[in-house]
């Protein structure tokens, strides 16, 4: 008989924050710190498998203590006694518990669970999530530098620091207004000439504005154009894949398979920047991903500060779906500090995939909340 769900635990593991970044800055007299929900899944036969859910109230709308309290209170107890391999039950029990709005309801919360969950029955196994998909993986996937400046002065210290590590890609919050976007565009592309780069800003633009935008980025030679409207904005999404002056990308707003296909089908898009956590872990994450890859779509990829767990799950997916760009997972960049026995491989821009059963991490440095 198959392994049952027996308990769910959560811890708080916060992550001290290096760098300056718009969705990681100090309000206040309190350290800044990325603050993330541990969540342990224990089958009946006393078999852990741990995820890591990363809330970020500043691009969604959930926070840590939503995620606490959603999953100790509604979620953990309606997943006890349920089959661990079946993972289409735990998604039907978590969006009957907490119901769907547009899209998933508070998918992040859900993201924890789903991780916790290929973690557990891939310790069980044995498998790396590798050989649990059946399909080759890289070992490494090559990451991208997250370029966040106040002012054009900022750039070349951003560039600087940047190849120093070792990165050789990069992506370029906007949203700050159109002529300092505009002006910082143009020194990215001055001081790395030949550099991949994309744009994203976060919903942040109207739709003149934006077009714009779309206009000067194709101009400069940027990859793409990340999230330029607020996601409800449709019409204006419309008008800027019609004009095809570079692709353009959904971000916020494309949280499940059925909103993709949805978009696509409407014209509003070119492909995605799809994050691991805001899709509620990786069983919707792959979905979506298959999707992309067979309509022949962009597929990019980012994520939420990812650290340890979270990190781990991305790193796993973009290798195995043969991510064809440099991911923006900036954790390496932004956060200091782990939880894991051995923290995961960065050399360079080279984020190295784990390659135990799992998730293929383990979890040593948990504090009592």
């Amino acid at each position: 008989m198959s392994a049952r769900i027996a308990a769910l635990e959560t811890w708080i593991a916060r992550y001290p924050v290096v760098g300056d970044f718009k969705y990681l800055r100090r309000t206040g007299d309190r350290a800044v710190t990325r603050d993330t929900v541990v969540v342990k899944l224990t089958d009946d036969a006393g078999r852990s498998g741990w995820g890591q859910s990363v809330p970020s109230p500043a691009w969604s709308y959930e926070t840590i203590e939503t995620v606490s309290t959603t999953l100790a209170h509604h979620l953990g107890p309606a997943l006890v006694g349920l089959d661990v391999e079946d993972t289409a039950a735990v998604w039907r029990t978590m969006n009957r518990v907490i119901a769907n709005g547009f899209s998933i309801g508070q998918p992040i919360a859900k993201s924890g669970v789903d991780l916790a969950l290929f973690d557990l029955v891939g310790r069980t196994s044995g498998e790396t999530l590798r050989h649990r998909w059946r399909c080759e993986s890289r070992h490494t996937v090559t990451l991208s530098w997250t370029v966040d400046v106040r002012a054009v002065d900022d750039v070349a210290s951003a560039v600087a620091a940047a190849t120093a590590r070792g990165y050789r890609a990069f992506n370029v919050k906007a949203g700050a207004g159109l002529a300092s976007d505009l002006a910082v565009a143009r020194e990215l592309r001055r001081l790395a000439p030949g550099a991949f780069i994309w744009a994203d800003a976060n919903g942040a633009y109207d739709e003149a504005t934006a077009v714009t935008l779309a206009r000067a980025y194709a101009d400069l030679g940027f990859a793409a154009f990340e999230q330029p409207l607020p996601a409800n904005r449709l019409p204006g999404y419309l008008t800027l894949k019609r004009m095809r002056a570079l692709p353009i990308l959904m971000d916020e707003g494309v949280v499940s398979l059925e909103d993709l296909r949805s978009f696509h089908q409407l014209g509003l898009l070119d492909g995605v920047a799809m994050k691991v956590s805001r899709s509620g872990g990786l069983t919707e994450a792959r979905r979506m991903v298959a999707y992309l890859r067979d309509e022949g779509l962009h597929y990019f990829a980012s994520g939420l500060t990812d650290p340890d767990l979270a990190l781990a799950a991305c790193l796993h997916l973009f290798a195995a779906t043969d991510l064809p760009h440099p991911a923006a997972l900036n954790a390496p960049q932004f956060l200091s500090g782990s939880i894991l026995a051995t923290p995961l491989v960065i050399h360079g821009d080279q984020a190295h995939v784990p390659t135990g059963p799992g998730l293929g991490v383990d979890v040593a440095h948990l504090q009592p909340q």
